[in-house]
């Protein structure tokens, strides 16, 4: 599995999380690789590594983003798919010493795939500020 199906995967599994709302982390870390067959060590350490870092700094991610929405936007106002594409990648450029370049490459291309219109642009736009701050 290459680095763009481990984060496409990773990405499904904080997706998943955002809509479910659980508690037990883990639980659902280990069903997830279940139910998609994951059986790649090093697929499974990253993903895991993402969810729980994510989960670790969650706080700090969401304001990051917060600050860097329009006045008039609020966390609540954007969908579940590009927050889950957001948070991604601020943990990968944070957090994981993932090259910003890769980090936002790949968001957009999250973002063509699974968002709405609009949401490669906004996914794009959120991430230049966060690295500017940065």
């Amino acid at each position: 599995m290459n680095r763009s199906a481990i984060r496409e995967n990773a990405f499904k599994l904080i997706y998943s999380l955002e809509i479910q709302n659980t508690e037990n982390l883990q639980e659902q870390i280990d069903l997830f690789f279940e139910s998609n067959e994951i059986k790649d060590e090093e697929a499974k350490k990253y993903i895991k590594g993402v969810i729980l870092g994510i989960n670790n700094n969650k706080e700090e991610i969401l304001n990051n983003i917060e600050k860097n929405l329009k006045d008039e936007w609020k966390l609540n106002r954007i969908s579940k798919m590009d927050l889950s594409i957001l948070k991604l990648a601020i943990y990968e450029i944070k957090y994981n010493d993932i090259p910003y370049k890769v980090a936002i490459n790949e968001a957009v291309e999250l973002a063509k795939k699974y968002g709405e219109d609009k949401s490669k642009n906004f996914v794009n736009g959120i991430l230049a500020s966060v690295i500017k701050d940065i």
